[in-house]
Parts: structure tokens; sequence; C-alpha cells
């Protein structure tokens, strides 16, 4: 009978002990999970320019600002937590669902276990104050938008410039630093940085060096042709060749060219401004075009160009050029033909 008794009270202690083991392993459980949403990955966004991202190795005065956005960053050991000030509105975005709820005045983690929703253990927090109420997405892949103001270097812009000549350069305004918003696309994932990569520019102060670069010349070879014209509302306008160079004219004509050459009766080697004849040489009504112009002259079928000329010589009456060649043959071949005529700009 002393013998039952005795393993009736070993009996009972054990049922006891059992009962304290449970219990204390159900508090280390509910501490262990207390701890790992402490130490949860909290992305803090919309409040500055800068994205904050809190965890084990974060800066403890990196979030010292946020008292303002109605959210207060805690450091433990374990890591950070953050609390929503009581009354703020909150929308949490958690496996494919999105729940609506007020604060009262708790932790995320307080406020997630109200809500009954349970993160995984790879969940990180991404806490998004930029609108009317906070906006938490819980997930194990996140993707946000981190802006920091850095500094950055002038560019140099090269502009093509019909006003200085081929070959040569001009700066026309200073380039000088400044700073910029960069924008990086950051992805997470499982608690772990997988990228950050730059995506957009916002607020440069920095001034960019520009330098003109000459393409005016002043004749160009028989086969460099046309290889667009551009004109304003006044005629003017640019004459731009297949070699990269180009002129400028102030008007174009359109006109009856015919060709002379010396040896023929009335003609001799010096034309009316003094000079000798030459391919190039040009005879014009000076009424019309005045003596010194210098021209680009082609037929309108595009056969023919002759090129750049200069008004030396005089002989023709009215709307007309009369072209120099070396031989008359070539004065033959060319004949009469329809031409346009653009008097070149200095």
């Amino acid at each position: 009978m002393e013998h039952q008794n005795h393993w009736k009270k070993l009996h009972e202690l054990w049922k006891q002990y059992s009962i304290l083991v449970c219990v204390l392993a159900s508090v280390a459980c509910v501490s262990l999970f207390l701890v790992n949403r402490a130490d949860a990955l909290y992305i803090l966004t919309g409040a500055s320019d800068s994205a904050i991202v809190l965890d084990r190795t974060a800066d403890a005065n990196a979030a010292k600002d946020f008292s303002s956005q109605l959210v207060y960053v805690g450091a433990k050991a374990s890591g950070y937590e953050v609390t929503l000030k009581a009354g703020q509105n909150v929308s949490v975005s958690f496996d494919g669902a999105t729940v609506a709820a007020a604060s009262q005045g708790e932790t995320i983690s307080a406020l997630l276990n109200r809500l009954h929703i349970e993160p995984t253990p790879l969940d990180m927090v991404l806490v998004d104050l930029s609108g009317d109420y906070t906006k938490l997405t819980i997930a194990e892949d996140l993707t946000y938008y981190d802006k920091v103001v850095e500094s950055v270097d002038y560019e140099t812009v090269r502009t093509p410039s019909v006003y200085l000549p081929q070959g040569t350069e001009q700066v026309v305004q200073a380039g000088q630093d400044g700073t910029r918003t960069a924008v990086y696309e950051v992805v997470y994932s499982g608690g772990e940085l997988v990228s950050r990569q730059f995506v957009d520019e916002e607020n440069s102060t920095a001034v960019n060096e520009i330098v003109a670069v000459g393409t005016a010349v002043s004749t160009v070879s028989a086969s460099d042709r046309i290889a667009s014209v551009s004109k304003s509302d006044d005629g003017s306008g640019v004459l731009a060749f297949q070699s990269g160079g180009t002129m400028r004219f102030s008007s174009v004509k359109s006109m009856t060219a015919t060709a002379y050459t010396q040896g023929v009766p009335g003609v001799d080697s010096r034309t009316a401004t003094g000079t000798t004849v030459h391919v190039g040489t040009v005879a014009v009504d000076r009424n019309v075009i005045p003596l010194g112009t210098k021209m680009y002259i082609l037929t309108n079928d595009g056969r023919v160009v002759y090129g750049v000329a200069v008004a030396e010589d005089t002989g023709v009456r009215g709307n007309k050029v009369d072209l120099y060649y070396d031989t008359y043959s070539q004065c033959i071949n060319f004949g009469r033909r329809a031409c346009t005529v653009y008097l070149l700009s200095d």
C-alpha cells in the first residue's frame, strides 16, 4: 500500500512538471516569435528623398526624423521595431489581400498580430508614408524606388555650327558641376538586397558645357552633293553637303544659265572686275546680282553641278548667268539650262 502511494505521488509530480515544461516551452516560442517579429527588415519610403532600410546593421540615427510622419522607430537588441501613432489609418497588403485598419498606438508587429496576419520568416515590411494613410506591404520580394541627392558632373554637348569654319570649335556655354536627385530601383528578396539600378534623374542643377563645332566650308569638291537644304521664312538658309560641310545662303534664285569661254569673238581673258577668267567665273547682270557675290550653282534637273562661283564678269541682261568653261565643246554640251543659284553669305 505504501508502495502504491509512493508511485501515485511521483505520477502527480510528473504531471505538474510536464505542465510547467509546456508552459515554459510556450513562453519560449512566443518570445522567439516576438524576437523574430522585432527583427523584421523594415523599408521606410515616402518620408524623405531617400528610403531607409532598418535591419540589425542600420544606423540608429537613420530614422530620427520620422516622428513627423506619425511613425516612431525603436532599436532593440534583436533589431528594430516601428510604432504607429494611435488613430493612424493603415492599409496592409499581404498574401494577395488588402486589409484596412486604424492603429491603436501599437507596433507594426502588434498590429499584424491583432489582424491575425502572420508573415513568414523571409517576409519583409515595406512602410509607405507618401499618402494620406500608411501603407504596409508584406512580402518576400519587394521592389521600391529610392531617391538620393548626389553630386553630378556636368556633361559636354557638342552642336554643329554653320557660323564657324569646319574643323574649329568654340565653347559657347561653360559647364558647371551640381547636384541631382537620382532615382534608383531597389529589389529585395528574403531580406537580402538583390539589385540597385539607376533609372531616372530629377532636379539636376548641373550646367552642361556647350561646344559649337564648325561646319562651314568655303568650297566643296565636284563630287560633293547637297544632302539637304534648310530655308527660313526670310529666304535665307543652309546648304548641308554629303561630306558634312555646310554653306549659308542669303537668298535663292531660279535663273537661266548659259556657258562661255575665252577665244570666241568678244571674249578675252580679263573680266569686268579685272580678274583672269577661270572655271568658277560667272557673268551676271549687276542690277540683278552685285559683282563680287559668291554663289553655289546647279541645274534644276541636278545633272550639272557648277558649284561655288563668283560674280566677276558682266555681259548678260536680266535673270541670267553665264558660266565660264575652259573649252568651247564644254560650252556647247552645257547649252542653255534652268538652274538654281544660291547667293552665299559671308
